[in-house]
C-alpha cells in the first residue's frame, strides 16, 4: 500500500469519529513493531520522530526505513515529522519523502509563529506534504529536559493561526503534557470543544498521550481530537520488555525481538483505545 498523506487519515478519522494514533519511533525494531500491530488490527497509523530526538536516531538514517515500511505496508501509514524546529529539518524530512510535518512555533509570540509557520506550509506545497502547526504550550518537553508548564491554548490564536496559515493540523495545550505525568492530568474539554466549533477543518491534535486514562482519550475524540500522539509510553514499552526477558537473552536477535514486542504491545492497545481498529479501509 503506498504512503498516504496524514490528512487523508485525519479526514477519515473525524467522520467516522475515531482517533488515529501517531507514534513515534527511535529504531528499526520500533517501527516494526509498530507496523505489526497496525496490519494486525487492520489499522492506519502514522509513524513519526521528533526533531530532540534526531541526535540518537539520524534523520537520513531513520526517515528512508519510516517512509520504506510505510510503503511497503498492507494498511495505510502516514510518515511525520512530529515538532520540527527549523525549517531545514522540515525540508530535509520532506526531501526524504515525509508525508506530513510539523513546525513548532509554539513557544514564540503569535505573529512569529504564524510567520515562521506560513513559510512551512508554503514550502510544504511544493511536495504536496501536510502541515501541523501548535499554538499554546503543551507542558514538559518532547526530550524530557524541560518542565515547561502547560499554557492553554488561546481561542482567539487559534482560530487566527488556522485561517492564516492554512494548516492541516493543530496541536493544542488543554492540561496535556509531554513525557510522564506526575500527577493525574486534568484536561480541559471546554476549551478543547471551542477550539473544535471555531477553526472549521483544521484537525486537532492532541500531544502528550503517554499516561492519558482510556476514559479521557475517547473524550478528547468526541471533542474534535482526530491525532493523538504517543511516544513516551511505547519507549518505556520496549525498555520494560527487554527488561523483563534480560534473563532470556543472550545475544543480539533475541534483544531485537524484545524491542519489536514492546513496541508491538503498546501500539497494539492505544489502537484499541482510540477506535482505530477496522479503519484500514
Amino acid at each position: 500500500m503506498p504512503l498516504v498523506k496524514s490528512k487523508t487519515l485525519l479526514e477519515n478519522a473525524h467522520a467516522g469519529k475515531y482517533g488515529v494514533g501517531a507514534f513515534n519511533v527511535a529504531n528499526m525494531e520500533m517501527i516494526i513493531g509498530a507496523i505489526k500491530a497496525a496490519e494486525e488490527l487492520q489499522a492506519p497509523i502514522i509513524l513519526q520522530i521528533a526533531e530532540v530526538r534526531l541526535n540518537y536516531s539520524p534523520l537520513d538514517l531513520i526517515g528512508p526505513m519510516m517512509v520504506a515500511a510505510a510503503q511497503q505496508a498492507r494498511v495505510p501509514v502516514a510518515v511525520h515529522l512530529d515538532h520540527g524546529l527549523t525549517i531545514e529539518t522540515v525540508k530535509k524530512a520532506l526531501d526524504i519523502g515525509f508525508s506530513s510535518v510539523m513546525i513548532d512555533g509554539s513557544k514564540l509570540p503569535i505573529e512569529e509563529n504564524i510567520k515562521l509557520t506560513k513559510k512551512v506550509v508554503e514550502i510544504a506545497k511544493k511536495y504536496k506534504a501536510n502541515v501541523e502547526a501548535e499554538i499554546g504550550i503543551v507542558g514538559g518537553s518532547e526530550d524530557g529536559t524541560e518542565a515547561n508548564k502547560v499554557k492553554y491554548t488561546d481561542l482567539r490564536e487559534a482560530i487566527r493561526l488556522a485561517k492564516e496559515t492554512g494548516i492541516d493540523a493543530m496541536a493544542v495545550a488543554i492540561g496535556n503534557a509531554h513525557g510522564v505525568y506526575k500527577e493525574e492530568p486534568k484536561l480541559n474539554f471546554e476549551i478543547l470543544e471551542k477550539i473544535h466549533e471555531s477553526v472549521g477543518d483544521t484537525r486537532l491534535v492532541l500531544h502528550g498521550g503517554s499516561g492519558i486514562c482510556e476514559e479521557d482519550f475517547k473524550k478528547t475524540i468526541e471533542n474534535g481530537i482526530t491525532k493523538l500522539n504517543v511516544a513516551t509510553a511505547t519507549f518505556l514499552s520496549v525498555y520494560d520488555k527487554v527488561k523483563e526477558k534480560n534473563d532470556e537473552i543472550t545475544n543480539y536477535f533475541q534483544l531485537s525481538e524484545a524491542e519489536v514486542e514492546g513496541a508491538y504491545l503498546n501500539v497494539k492497545k492505544h489502537i484499541k483505545i482510540f477506535g482505530t481498529e477496522n479503519k484500514a479501509n
